[in-house]
């Protein structure tokens, strides 16, 4: 459910109660079995890690298996049912596995200012991110958009699916302590026209 009258000009949505406390749990569980990797940027279609001043967060990819169908059957029927809300954008499901993140205290984790729709094979179209830690378990690491403007912050509620254009302008502040979790997800289709 979206948690305001949804408008298309505003920089991202929030749906609210896509998953139970279990299901939360379970997310985040799953993620910290998996092996976390360094996050990279894609450059001219490959990836790079040799943008740390840029990205600072550890990932792991959350494929489509037994373990997570469940997991991506609730997200795409989400993102369907707030894209013909709001968005109407022509998309076709998921081209990339969704990602597990971790934002560490002890490394400063952080992503600066950017867009998710590079130069990936298939278009990004809508960028998701789930919400896997209590807001008050650390300082920083703000979700922030820069809306038409102004930086507008996304809310920090465990839970919180915040939806958005992959083209929007984001960015994730630096950790200052303690640790956060997120899914971070990606739906793609044609290319706009």
């Amino acid at each position: 459910m979206v948690d305001k009258t949804p408008h298309a000009t505003e920089p991202f949505q929030v749906w609210e109660n896509a998953f139970t406390p279990e299901e939360l749990a379970a997310i985040e569980a799953y993620g910290d079995k998996q092996t976390l990797s360094k996050g990279s940027i894609i450059d001219s279609g490959t990836e790079t890690a040799a943008y740390d001043g840029i990205r600072v967060t550890q990932i792991a990819a959350v494929t489509p298996n037994p373990d997570t169908s469940w997991l991506y059957d609730r997200v795409g029927r989400v993102l369907r049912a707030l894209n013909q809300q709001v968005y109407q954008f022509d998309i076709t499901g998921f081209s990339e596995p969704f990602q597990f993140m971790v934002y560490n205290g002890n490394e400063g984790g952080h992503f600066s200012w950017h867009v998710d729709n590079g130069r990936q094979p298939a278009p990004r179209k809508l960028s998701a991110t789930v919400q896997l830690t209590d807001g008050d378990a650390y300082e920083g690491c703000d979700l922030e958009f820069f809306g038409t403007h102004q930086v507008e912050p996304a809310p920090r509620r465990k839970g919180a699916m915040v939806i958005f254009p992959s083209y929007v302008l984001h960015r994730v502040t630096p950790i200052r302590s303690g640790t956060r979790k997120a899914l971070v997800i990606w739906s793609t289709g044609p290319r706009f026209r």
